[in-house]
Order: structure tokens, then C-alpha cells, then sequence
């Protein structure tokens, strides 16, 4: 018997943001409980994110390497960012990430997993796409100056590489947990690559225009 989310939302009897920042807010919401008591639920409101697992034809990865503060950890991770642009299609956000982060393009698209971040404490989605037939963008590379992106480190490294340190607790990243697991998993699948969902496949999540 298979098995899926679903969606539901239970009463929500106020909500307030007690914080706004540029990209994200905190949101604090009264929720009636199914045995009527009534609680407070604090979490981060987010906009969503796309990560891009890029594959080569010698089944190497592209994995970028960048400091994230809040963990106090250079982290290995899928190119990656945010859909601020509100109804953004998240297949041209990947694209567009996969050019400025590491100057590369890909002709082929597929979903590899849809998931939620830390459904406990903050809202954000993240879906992951599988890239393959890669190669140098065309123009010149995207610089950025004002992040932690300006110091990253980019690499291509075999995916039974980046398994074992999964699952040798080397590598935290949950983007990069997530797609390189799944892709691992839809590899030995009988379909293989071929059976993942198309790249604009609908993302209940975060809706958007073809």
C-alpha cells in the first residue's frame, strides 16, 4: 500500500510577524488544537528553494563548498537558492542559480525530490532537480562580492563519493543529503534517471506558471 502526504490546515485563530527581514519573517500563529486547546506555533516564513544536483557524463557531481554562519560550518552543498520572486517558475530559478554559482548549463531537467526543510520550525519547501548534459554557460562568469558565495569552492566529485560521506556523517548539507541519496536511489531503480517526475511537474508547495 503506498503512502503520500497530505495537506491540511487546522484552525488558526490570529497570527502576527514579530519579525520581517529582507527575505524571511518569523511568524507567530494561534492554532486551535484537535482537543480544542488553543497554542502558540512560532516558525520562519520562507519563500522556498531550489537546489540543482548537476551530473555529469563521468557521474560526477558539482558540489559547491561556502561558509553558513548559523552552524558555524563551511558546508559541501547542490548549488542553491531562494525563489524571491514571488510565482517564480522554480525550473528558470534552478537554471539560474546553476549559471551564477558555478558558470554551468544543462540540457537536460528532471525533478529528483521535492521536500520540506525543517517542517517543525519553518515553512520553506525545497525542490531538487537533476541536471545532466552539462557544460560551460556561454558570457561571462557571474561575480559576487557581498556574501559568504564569494568565497566558494566548486568541485566535481564521483556520486559513490559524496554516498559514503553521507552515510559516514561527513556531509550535512540537506540539500545535498537528500539529492545525492535520491539520486543514488533512482539510479537503481529499474527505470533508473528516466522514471523521474519532468522538470515542470506541479509543486504543490509552491505554486507557480509554467
Amino acid at each position: 500500500m503506498g503512502i503520500s502526504d497530505t495537506s491540511e490546515t487546522w484552525e488558526t485563530l490570529s497570527s502576527r510577524r514579530p519579525f520581517q527581514g529582507a527575505k524571511t519573517a518569523v511568524a507567530s500563529d494561534m492554532v486551535r488544537m484537535p482537543d480544542r486547546s488553543v497554542v502558540r506555533r512560532d516558525y520562519q516564513v520562507h519563500p522556498g528553494s531550489v537546489c540543482v544536483l548537476a551530473l555529469d557524463a563521468q557521474d560526477r557531481v558539482l558540489v559547491i563548498r561556502q561558509y553558513r554562519h548559523p552552524v558555524r560550518h563551511r558546508l559541501w552543498e547542490l548549488p542553491a537558492g531562494l525563489l524571491d520572486v514571488p510565482g517564480e517558475n522554480p525550473l528558470h530559478a534552478a537554471q539560474r542559480e546553476l549559471y551564477e554559482e558555478a558558470h554551468v548549463k544543462a540540457e537536460d531537467w528532471r525533478v529528483l525530490a521535492d521536500f520540506f526543510a525543517s517542517p517543525g520550525g519553518s515553512d520553506e519547501a525545497i525542490r531538487i532537480f537533476l541536471a545532466r548534459g552539462v557544460g560551460d554557460a556561454e558570457g561571462e562568469r557571474y561575480e559576487e562580492h557581498d556574501s559568504e558565495e564569494a568565497d566558494m569552492e566548486v568541485a566535481w566529485v564521483p556520486l559513490p563519493d559524496l554516498v559514503r560521506g553521507v552515510l559516514a556523517g561527513e556531509l550535512a548539507n540537506p540539500g545535498l543529503v537528500t539529492g545525492v541519496l535520491a539520486l543514488a536511489a533512482a539510479t537503481a531503480s529499474p527505470e533508473g534517471p528516466e522514471g523521474l517526475r519532468p522538470a515542470l511537474a506541479p509543486w504543490p508547495a509552491r505554486p507557480y506558471e509554467a
